[in-house]
């Protein structure tokens, strides 16, 4: 009699389990976070592997503060050692502020400063409670304004807010700023005067270096 185990022709290869650590590793590869993110991931596995879950001795071998590695080690504890939970989370606002423009008030805001398009919020705001009776805020007239673009000119409202956003992001460096170095000829003053003699036109340029004191 042939014995069933006789067919199978190839062993099956055993199944090694990894450790916990390279599986938190391997799902952060899945997950494809940002290096970061990644690098949190190893304060963990150092914590529980060469750190012999030591706070103080994982944050010094990273450069970062205890406070820090505690928040992250609470978060993950919490979550049951989710790598998910190592991910930055979003800094929106839990509660956000609602719309608080009625559909009547919307149209007659809207109304009001196709009106006047030339006219500012706080104009419109005295017109609104003179004609409707009715009391609003200067901050709603700006809402239906921005939301609905109710600009006289779009085209030059949307060339401010691009130059405004530019200015946001780089600004301007002022002279007071300006730290002044030991040096002759570091720092000039500059002053143009223009003499007209007959058909002929003279431009005379003064400088004079910047006292170090």
């Amino acid at each position: 009699m042939i014995k069933p185990a006789s067919f199978y022709f190839f062993k099956r290869k055993p199944i090694v389990r990894k450790e916990r650590y390279e599986c938190w590793r391997g799902v952060a590869d899945l997950l494809g976070i940002t290096t970061q993110e990644r690098l949190r991931v190893e304060w963990m596995v150092f914590y529980y592997t060469a750190g012999k879950e030591n706070a103080a001795q994982t944050a010094k071998h990273f450069g970062i503060s205890r406070k820090t590695f505690h928040k992250w080690s609470r978060r993950f504890k919490d979550s049951k050692y989710n790598v998910k939970s190592l991910a930055d989370q979003s800094k929106a606002p839990c509660h956000k502020r609602n719309w608080e423009v009625t559909l009547t008030q919307e149209e007659r805001i809207r109304r009001l400063r196709k009106r006047y398009p030339y006219y500012g919020k706080k104009k419109l705001k005295v017109i609104y409670e003179k004609e409707y009776s009715e009391e609003i805020s200067t901050w709603k007239i700006e809402r239906v304004i921005r939301r609905y673009k109710l600009y006289p000119d779009k085209k030059k409202a949307e060339k401010i807010a691009r130059k405004r956003t530019r200015a946001r992001q780089k600004p301007k460096k002022r002279i007071t700023q300006l730290v002044k170095e030991g040096r002759p000829c570091f720092l000039f003053q500059l002053d143009t005067i223009v003499i007209y003699w007959g058909n002929v036109k003279r431009y005379i340029l003064a400088a004079v270096d910047q006292p170090l004191s």
